[in-house]
């Protein structure tokens, strides 16, 4: 099938790899017109704006967006919508906030454009392994764009979960188990490194890898990390997070759902971007006006 890509960093670039190679027409668009002419050498349709976006497809027309959440999403999505006919769809393949596309999605609608949300998994690896993909919206666009879809998926990676907002909102949480996840191995390694023994991290992960009931793939990821770098020196403790987390807890407060582990792996993230924590030092000071403890001075 036709459908253009809108946004060609690390994951979208890859994506219109992926589907030139299952034999889709793909028409690249990329404020940086590099990333355009790098596709088009792989063989797709370079646009020079979203108005060339339009002009090259035919209808009905398939936009993947595939920019960074908030406002270049929003303004993306609203220049395509002065753009695009009726039966038009627009698909978001970023990490988007499922409200915003319950509001996108009604907004569209009024100009009979259909929406599509695209909760998307796969990193990096999903070139060469396939990207899992949990889609709401309008399933009549969904049946429309299935063969792109099924070229970007992995076998059993792809399902439609409901109306607008749906994909997105499963995407969160699987964001939210995945914070869960890396922190119970960061923590669980930690204490192996901190033990007298002297642990080859990288071979007790093959191991787990194999056969355990904490294998999975991010158990394979760490494997990796250990043999490029063992004691992980070349890395500064420092952990960043794209939002999905928070969304996790928010959502989970708004319906009094307990997601303890994954709240206290959103604040392990928070802790590790501080340097001499205000918190930790009023700690100090408290043991040491109630206790006589010592203090490190600063």
């Amino acid at each position: 099938m036709q459908i253009a890509i809108i946004g060609l960093g690390k994951m979208g670039g890859n994506m219109v790899k992926r589907l030139l190679g299952g034999g889709h027409t793909v028409v690249a668009y990329d404020r940086d017109a590099a990333a355009v002419e790098r596709l088009v050498k792989e063989g797709a349709k370079g646009a020079s704006s979203l108005a060339d976006v339009v002009k090259q497809l035919a209808a009905p027309r398939a936009v993947w967006v595939m920019v960074p959440a908030g406002a270049p999403t929003e303004g993306t999505i609203e220049e395509l919508s002065g753009l695009l006919s009726p039966d038009d769809i627009v698909i978001d393949g970023g990490n988007t906030n499922f409200h915003d596309d319950v509001r996108r999605s009604a907004k569209l609608a009024e100009k009979k454009i259909r929406f599509l949300d695209a909760g998307t998994s796969g990193g990096v690896w999903g070139l060469t392994v396939g990207y899992c993909l949990m889609v709401g919206g309008d399933k009549s666009a969904y049946e429309v764009v299935l063969p792109a879809l099924t070229t970007l998926a992995p076998p059993g990676g792809l399902g439609y979960f409901g109306t607008a907002g749906a994909g997105h909102f499963s995407k969160m949480v699987h964001n939210g188990i995945e914070y869960a996840l890396m922190q119970s191995y960061a923590e669980g390694f930690e204490l192996l490194q901190a033990s007298e023994y002297n642990y080859d991290l990288a071979a007790l992960s093959k191991v787990w890898s194999s056969g355990s009931v904490i294998r999975s793939w991010l158990l394979e990821l760490a494997q990796a990390a250990f043999e490029k770098d063992p004691k992980l020196a070349g890395l500064k403790a420092y952990v960043d997070d794209t939002g999905e987390g928070r969304w996790t807890v928010n959502e989970a407060i708004a319906r009094a759902v307990p997601v303890p582990t994954i709240a206290a792996s959103l604040f392990a993230r928070f802790v590790s971007r501080q340097e001499n924590s205000f918190s930790m030092r009023v700690l100090a000071a408290l043991r040491n006006e109630f206790g006589g403890h010592a203090v490190k001075k600063a």
